[in-house]
């Protein structure tokens, strides 16, 4: 979803698993959820920006669109058509029990229609390509589980046309911590951001949230927002290091957060130099996405004719 700047629980929740999926899976489906984001209705001139970033950035992080369809959702309508129709075999009781739902409501989000039935275009976006796998973080999980209620629904109701999709989970970043300890979310403001610029990195990760332990004190690894960032970007002798170091007493926060910011400077140097080339060519990146719909409208045309034939809309 285009909400922002790319942060690092984007990077192991979403784009790296998509780029996994990429090497493992001809002919991936992958696209800027701008629909979705309507439910917290930005302005037009930051939804069109934020798009653009979007795309930069998997790009950027290695997106192959010869291997992946990477497109905008907008620019397949008939992911509205099969939400509508999705829509009226869903009961209002099923989305009531979305836990993302109740969640935003609890934190003092208004609600309206659109973040209701979120969870129905979620299924639409999925069930559009006939998607057998869906990469997905453990706070999704539930959201697959409606899409497959809803495909099993519209399958008893009508007729064979959607298989039930399986879920790909990560279980070691499908969840990562903010720097108050939360999960990783813009929503939170509690984000540290890829392609900041150095001083800002720094100074975020100066402000995770630890424990009053000293730096002679023992501390536990396995309790730690700063290592479980760490975890994610150093390379694994530098993991089994500072894990000695914590257990034995003798480095301090301020130190263990020293080393992750140069761990997350070298893990993401790379990517941060590639964005700099890929947003230079403005037009290179919106030839990869008119490509990548006209590959997903060829699909979603076949399937929403046989939705609508099932239906009997034809």
């Amino acid at each position: 979803q285009p909400s922002g700047v790319l942060h690092i629980g984007n990077y192991f929740g979403a784009v790296k698993p998509a780029l996994t999926v990429q090497k493992q899976i001809k002919d991936s489906y992958l696209f800027i959820a701008d629909f979705h984001s309507l439910t917290v209705n930005p302005p037009p001139h930051e939804l069109r920006s934020r798009v653009q970033s979007l795309a930069i950035d998997f790009l950027a992080c290695g997106l192959d669109p010869t291997q992946t369809v990477f497109f905008r959702q907008s620019d397949v309508p008939e992911v509205c058509e099969l939400a509508w129709i999705l829509n009226c075999v869903t009961s209002v009781s099923l989305l009531e029990r979305a836990t993302s739902y109740k969640d935003k409501i609890a934190k003092g989000f208004q609600p309206n229609n659109g973040l209701f039935s979120y969870p129905v275009l979620m299924a639409a976006d999925i069930l559009l390509y006939r998607s057998t796998l869906v990469p997905v973080g453990k706070d999704q999980s539930q959201h697959l589980e409606m899409t497959r209620d809803l495909a099993r629904k519209f399958n008893l109701t009508y007729g064979e046309v959607f298989p039930e999709p399986e879920a790909l989970i990560n279980q070691e970043v499908a969840v990562v911590p903010g720097i108050d300890g939360q999960k990783m979310s813009k929503s939170y403001g509690n984000t540290i951001e890829v392609f900041a610029d150095e001083k800002s990195l720094r100074k975020k990760i100066a402000g995770i949230v630890t424990d009053s332990k000293g730096v002679t004190e023992p501390k536990d690894p396995d309790n730690c927002n700063v290592f479980a960032l760490y975890k994610l970007v150093a390379e694994p002798e530098q993991i089994e290091e500072l894990a000695k170091l914590y257990r034995n007493g003798g480095c301090g926060y301020g130190e263990a957060k020293k080393k992750l910011a140069e761990a997350i400077l070298t893990f993401f140097g790379p990517i941060r130099k590639r964005r700099e080339e890929v947003a230079a060519d403005p037009a290179y990146v919106q030839e990869v996405l008119k490509n990548g719909a006209e590959r997903a409208n060829t699909l979603a045309s076949e399937t929403i004719a046989l939705v609508r034939k099932a239906v009997g809309l034809i």
